[in-house]
């Protein structure tokens, strides 16, 4: 595999090129032997074409996030019990009723019986598995608890699959009605308002401003629907492409974190996701500037990734780990920087992370119960607002127009 690098060494500027190397691992164990550090590390080798992170994220695995974390959990189990990993392996081919997880593991069973380790084995595959389960079982693998290791990395995901989708359960409702409300206001535009305006027309009518740009609206649309459905269609892809970049996924973070309820959540979301990982990586025996490596590319949101990236700077100075996070508590609660500093001082870092992770994960779970409760008003407010803007412009001057005759 090739990577595209960005090498920092001291007393000199920042150079790129362009690393040969198996695994994202392989890359930093590489730069740091020759006195550098890794500021940007990006896979394919700088190439020009990338197709969206949205498609390249969803297209091409057939594996799905809850069947790594079975496969995780299972293998853990099966390894507790004595079996060999290649058996094991073997077990979750045959349970498998997902052919591509099926081939995934036949290859990772032939690696390890040529006598390759599991983690490399499964730098393989980078799609399917995440850099935190190859990062866990290389550490299982080295402190010979690749058990244990499987089963932390199993619940770490598991808990983070389950925060999204609760989170996505309770965004569920309100898109609904959304777009409930853009289709409707779409038919009408196309079949409703025209009749009315043929009426308006034959019978003179003098209409306000408000009926005259609502009017115009559905002559344009009905003019070129074929136009408009391909400009909601690029809008819609155009706009998930977006939110989900580097870029536009920081500008859009940047204004929810200005929302209520809604920016709380997302703070304590991330907090909780970089508490976990972070924890997980450290139990297993990781290296804390390792863990703050993967911990960064784990967590993903540019501001939240930041943060994180400057504690690992911070950490390789000599500082403590909860400096970093005590200096942006827009971002990480001061809880975090206060108990990461308690975790410190006795020696229970890992501990404590855990405790900071369970908290926020059970606090977004009991916010995520009541969102719904709390936008509904809102939404209510929406329906009738469009409703009323639409009654006010249409059905008025018909009103009039029976009272002048």
């Amino acid at each position: 595999m090739k990577f595209s690098v960005t090498i920092r060494k001291e007393g000199a500027a920042d150079q790129t090129s362009i690393i040969e190397a198996p695994s994202r691992f392989a890359v930093y164990d590489q730069v740091a032997k020759n006195g550098g550090t890794v500021v940007k590390l990006e896979e394919g080798g700088g190439s020009r074409f990338k197709l969206p992170a949205w498609l390249t994220m969803t297209i091409g695995t057939g594996v799905k996030r809850t069947e790594i974390i079975r496969m995780a959990k299972n293998l853990s189990a099966m390894l507790s019990a004595g079996l060999s990993l290649s058996r094991a392996l073997s077990v979750i081919e045959r349970q498998s009723s997902n052919s591509s997880l099926k081939i995934i593991a036949t290859g990772l069973s032939e690696s390890v019986k040529k006598g390759s380790s599991f983690h490399e084995a499964l730098t393989a595959y980078p799609k399917v598995f995440p850099e935190l389960f190859v990062a866990m079982s290389r550490a299982g693998e080295e402190s010979g608890s690749l058990a244990d290791s499987l089963a932390i990395v199993g619940l770490q995901m598991e808990r983070s699959e389950e925060l999204v989708r609760k989170i996505r359960g309770a965004m569920i409702y309100p898109a609904i009605v959304i777009i409930a409300i853009v289709i409707v206001g779409i038919l009408m535009l196309i079949y409703v308002v025209p009749t009315l305006t043929r009426v308006f027309i034959e019978l003179g009518v003098q209409v306000p401003l408000a009926t005259r740009i609502i009017v115009a609206l559905s002559n344009f649309m009905v003019a070129h629907s074929v136009l408009v459905f391909m400009a909601i269609v690029l809008f819609i892809v155009g706009g998930i492409s977006f939110v989900r970049s580097k870029v536009g996924g920081g500008i859009v973070l940047a204004g929810v974190l200005y929302l209520p309820v809604i920016g709380e959540l997302a703070r304590e979301t991330y907090t909780a996701r970089a508490a976990r990982t972070l924890s997980s990586l450290l139990s297993s025996g990781v290296p804390i500037l390792d863990a703050l490596s993967i911990t960064k590319e784990v967590v993903g949101a540019g501001a939240f990734a930041k943060v994180v990236e400057e504690a690992e700077a911070r950490v390789k100075k000599g500082e403590l780990l909860s400096v970093a996070f005590s200096e942006h508590p827009r971002l990480y609660p001061i809880l975090m920087s206060d108990m990461l500093a308690v975790g410190e001082e006795t020696g229970k870092v890992s501990d404590m992370l855990k405790q900071i992770a369970t908290f926020y994960e059970e606090d977004v779970a009991e916010k995520t119960k009541d969102l719904s409760t709390i936008i509904e008003p809102i939404l209510m407010l929406l329906i009738g607002v469009v409703v009323g803007v639409f009654a006010v412009s249409m059905i008025a001057p018909i009103y009039s127009l029976s009272s002048a005759i």
